[in-house]
């Protein structure tokens, strides 16, 4: 029995050092994927890390929760292949953007103003994804005259049917065990290498079946950005702010957004998003809107139709 029970320990003891073998390498390619891609500014609300890949008609793009300037510059990759500049931004909170004290959605827009300026670009179009769309919406109200148009993917916004905290977690010991999980590297690898269905339906709102019928480029896409996610530790503060922010969002004065609007959502988006887009494309004046039937939080099988889109708004709208 002792001879079992040594082997037994000496199995698991042999288990878990390659387990973290495994999770040290991982931890380090992601760490390098992130290193050294950002460039520092000194804003008025705070110190802010921003990306840019080189072209014509500035697009300043915000990443949703988990992202920084890396989730920003993939999402928007199908326009930057279409010749458009990208600014991309890490929000306070993400990476090499240290969190504020006193930090809202509306100074994280007047940061902005200050990138813009010294980037020397005076107008933009701002496409805005999850809640990243709640600062590319204040950046529309309170700076109306830099804005050219704007553009809302499954907007994490208020609407007076999404139901606040509104996501696949159901019950407070759910939201717990998410949140847990969003604050440490390695549970957050766990779930990655071992739950990665968990991770579409808890994190990425979208549901995994969905994704298993998607092409073969479409499941490495999802895959690949929650793989962005880690490491999770360089982001949890802004996770936590959207989780507030974005979670519970405040209403917005949408009348107010004088720049032609595009708001794209999925009826089946976890996060709820549907309903905030159709809240907002019947508030703002000049407002298009785009739903479809499934996709996700994450538009899975939609990504041609919606870059299409978006491209063709761009070049309609644009000055």
């Amino acid at each position: 029995m002792r001879k079992m029970a040594l082997t037994v320990v000496t199995l698991l003891l042999i288990a878990c050092l390659a387990v973290w073998m495994m999770f040290s390498r991982d931890l380090g390619q992601a760490r390098e994927r992130i290193e050294g891609r950002g460039q520092i500014l000194a804003t008025g609300p705070g110190t802010m890390e921003y990306a840019t890949v080189a072209g014509d008609s500035p697009i300043l793009v915000i990443h949703g929760s988990g992202g920084g300037l890396d989730q920003g510059l993939m999402l928007a990759e199908p326009l930057a292949d279409r010749g458009y500049q990208l600014i991309a931004p890490s929000r306070f909170g993400y990476l090499g953007s240290p969190p504020q004290e006193g930090l809202s959605t509306g100074r994280q827009a007047d940061a902005y103003v200050d990138l813009l300026d010294y980037l020397g670009i005076d107008q933009v179009v701002v496409l805005g994804a999850s809640a990243g769309t709640l600062s590319a919406m204040q950046f529309a109200i309170r700076h109306a005259d830099r804005c050219d148009a704007l553009v809302l993917l499954v907007p994490a916004s208020y609407a007076p049917d999404r139901a606040s905290g509104e996501s696949a977690a159901e019950g407070s010991a759910m939201v717990w065990v998410v949140q847990t999980v969003l604050r440490s590297d390695f549970l957050f690898w766990v779930a990655l290498r071992f739950a990665p269905d968990a991770v579409t339906r808890y994190v990425l709102a979208t549901e995994p079946a969905l994704v298993d019928a998607a092409a073969q480029a479409e499941q490495e896409r999802v895959a690949e950005m929650a793989r962005t996610i880690l490491p999770i530790s360089r982001r949890a503060e802004g996770i936590m702010f959207d989780s507030a922010t974005a979670g519970a969002p405040d209403p917005l004065p949408l009348a107010e957004i004088s720049c032609p609007t595009l708001v794209i959502s999925a009826e089946d988006d976890l996060y709820g998003t549907a309903a905030a887009a159709r809240h907002i494309a019947a508030n703002v004046p000049d407002a298009e809107l785009v739903i479809y039937q499934d996709g996700g939080h994450v538009l899975v099988g939609r990504q041609r139709q919606t870059w299409e889109r978006v491209d063709r708004f761009i070049e309609q709208h644009t000055r």
